[in-house]
């Protein structure tokens, strides 16, 4: 297994802030000029870059503005489906259901 799998939550957002901070800067771009071409807060961006707390939103703009919205195809992709269980199915599952317990005759 790579080292990936143990990564905490806190290492990821630290990971993925490094990768943005290192485009920026191949970018030559400064904080304030990616807050501002982002239409977002320029501490929005000190905080993503940082690894610390930040929205969804900040995180598309930013990366647009980087010219890597594809990097986003890898947090989103399209959940597969197994083509033999996919041929049983008459259109795609909305709801997971379980099955109902059966209750036992009163005696």
């Amino acid at each position: 297994m790579s080292q990936t799998h143990y990564r905490t939550t806190e290492e990821w957002a630290e990971v993925l802030g490094e990768n943005v901070r290192t485009l920026r800067l191949l970018r030559n771009l400064d904080q304030r000029v990616v807050a501002e071409r982002s239409g977002v807060a320029l501490n929005a961006v000190k905080r993503l870059e940082a690894g610390q707390n930040t929205t969804t939103t900040t995180l598309i703009s930013v990366l647009r503005t980087l010219g890597r919205p594809e990097w986003l195809e890898f947090l989103c992709p399209v959940p597969g489906i197994n083509p033999l269980y996919a041929a049983k199915l008459k259109e795609p599952r909305k709801r997971i259901y379980s099955k109902r317990q059966r209750s036992k005759p009163h005696e």
